[in-house]
């Protein structure tokens, strides 16, 4: 998501100045998302509050409450663009490679990347920016990477060279487990190791 800091969105206390309009709402929800977003990119960052919030916007925690109905639903709204990034990046794998060991390894790595350029997104993948909130937030969470595994089981026994059901499982289970563990380095190291290192030399090994 884009950097909030680089948008000049703020509500005019002239009215009548005609160059200074009060944002559209869904100006105002995208703004409210990308701020978010960039608080949890904040290394060691604790629990992101609505007067925090709403303080980094310069708009009142009721201004918030007009586009969201509480916090949850704005953490919600970035797990939506989790999941449809990610749903897509799985799709123009699946679109161009065919089935087999490669096609799932490459999933993996697209995955991985969109978290190392996505630094909050990546602490709400692993559900660590998600501590204390609304439990079916990280359900909603737990649904992403059963939706990954399985497609990661699908490539993996779907080529012409199909590896039997009962291995594929194995490693897809293997895959999401590596991926989780990658993102919660990534946090928990203040975003310095790196989801991709070594990356290529760790799916040989498993796949």
């Amino acid at each position: 998501m884009s950097d909030p800091a680089q948008q000049s969105d703020h509500i005019s206390e002239d009215e009548t100045t005609p160059a200074r309009k009060r944002p559209r709402p869904g100006e105002r929800r995208l703004q409210i998302l990308q701020t978010l977003a960039a608080m949890l990119e904040q290394p060691g960052a604790e629990r992101v509050t609505t007067a925090g919030l709403a303080a980094k916007i310069g708009v009142s925690e009721a201004a918030l409450y007009r586009h969201f109905a509480s916090k949850a639903q704005m953490f919600e709204g970035l797990i939506d663009f989790v999941d449809q990034s990610v749903i897509g990046l799985i799709r123009q794998v699946t679109d161009r490679e065919p089935a087999g060991p490669n096609q799932a390894g490459r999933i993996v790595a697209l995955l991985l990347q969109f978290a190392e350029k996505n630094p909050g997104m990546s602490r709400v993948m692993m559900g660590d920016a998600l501590v204390l909130e609304h439990e079916r937030l990280q359900e909603r969470i737990n649904l992403l990477f059963d939706k990954i595994e399985a497609q990661l089981r699908q490539s993996l026994k779907g080529s012409e060279s199909a590896t039997p059901t009962a291995d594929a499982q194995l490693a897809a289970s293997l895959l999401v487990a590596f991926m989780q563990g990658r993102l919660q380095r990534f946090a928990r190291t203040g975003f310095k190791r790196l989801p991709s290192e070594h990356l290529q030399a760790a799916l040989a090994r498993m796949l």
